[in-house]
C-alpha cells in the first residue's frame, strides 16, 4: 500500500481510500477542494495503479496495513477516514477494529452484506475472461459503469493493464464476501454514510445497516446518482456533504 500526500502536514489529516479498479487519481478533484484546509492522504490500495505488483489479499489485510500506517505516522489517530466502494469497506473495517482511530468517517457505497455464490461464480469466470477484461473497448464499458469521468479514462485503462488476475479475483471475492463487524457500533467517529438513489437494492440495504449499527450516523441518499457517482463526478457536492459533517 502506497501513501500519496497533498497539502500541509500541519493541518488536520484526512485519509481517502479509492474504489476497486481505481487509484489515488480518482480523488484529485476532491483533494483539490480540500487541500487548503486539510492534509489529504490518498493511499494506493495493494494491486492497484502504481502498486499493481503487490497482490491484493483482502479487505482485512488492507485495514491492518492502514492502521499500522496511522499508528506509525500519525500517532494512532487522524481527523477523518473515508472511502468509496471497497475503500469504504476497508474504512469500515478500520473503524470496527479501532473505535477511536478517527474523529470523522465517510463511507460511500459500501457493500456490507455477503453475496451468495460469489466464490463459485468469480474464480471460473475471471479465469476465462481475464483477457477480455484487458481489452480497451471492455475497459471503457467498465469505466462508464463505475462512473469514471471521461478525462480519467486513460488513468483507468492504464491501471487495469497493471492489475494481476489473482488481485482481480481477490478483490472481487473480498468485496462480495465482506460482512460488517458488530464492533463498528463502538466507533467514536461521527460517520456520514452515502449511497446513490440509483444503486442496486443490496447497496441501499447496506447503507441502512450501517446507519442502524452506528449510533448518531448520518445517511445521505444522493438523488439520481449511481454507485460512486457523488465523489467521482460531483466533487463539489461531495465536499459540501463532508464539510457539513465536520461543522455540525
Amino acid at each position: 500500500m502506497l501513501f500519496k500526500e497533498t497539502g500541509d502536514r500541519k493541518l488536520p489529516t484526512i485519509i481517502l481510500l479509492h474504489g476497486g479498479g481505481l487509484s489515488d487519481w480518482s480523488w484529485d478533484k476532491v483533494a483539490g477542494e480540500l487541500k487548503s484546509m486539510y492534509h489529504i492522504i490518498t493511499p494506493v490500495i495493494d494491486g492497484h495503479g502504481e502498486d499493481g505488483e503487490t497482490e491484493f489479499v483482502s479487505i482485512q489485510d488492507s485495514a491492518k496495513k492502514l492502521i499500522a500506517y496511522i499508528d506509525t505516522k500519525h500517532g494512532g489517530k487522524v481527523y477523518a477516514v473515508g472511502g468509496l466502494s471497497i475503500g469504504a469497506q476497508i474504512a469500515a473495517e478500520v473503524l470496527s477494529v479501532r473505535n477511536d482511530i478517527a474523529e470523522f468517517a465517510i463511507l460511500e457505497s459500501a457493500l456490507v452484506y455477503p453475496i451468495k455464490g460469489m466464490t463459485m461464480l468469480t474464480i471460473p469466470t475471471y479465469k476465462l475472461f481475464y483477457g477480455i477484461i484487458k481489452q480497451r473497448w471492455f475497459s471503457r464499458m467498465q469505466a462508464k459503469s463505475l462512473c469514471v469521468p471521461e478525462n480519467d479514462f486513460g488513468h483507468y485503462y492504464d491501471d487495469s493493464l497493471r492489475m494481476s488476475k489473482q488481485t482481480l479475483i481477490n478483490i472481487t471475492l473480498s468485496n462480495g464476501n465482506y460482512s460488517l463487524q458488530r464492533s463498528i457500533a463502538n466507533t467514536s467517529a461521527k460517520v456520514l454514510i452515502i449511497v446513490g438513489s440509483k444503486e442496486i437494492r443490496i447497496m441501499k440495504r447496506s447503507a441502512e445497516l450501517l446507519h442502524s449499527r452506528i449510533k448518531g450516523s448520518r445517511l445521505y441518499i444522493a438523488d439520481g446518482m449511481k454507485h460512486g457517482e457523488l465523489s467521482l463526478m460531483h466533487a463539489e457536492k461531495y465536499v459540501e456533504q463532508i464539510k457539513d459533517l465536520f461543522e455540525k
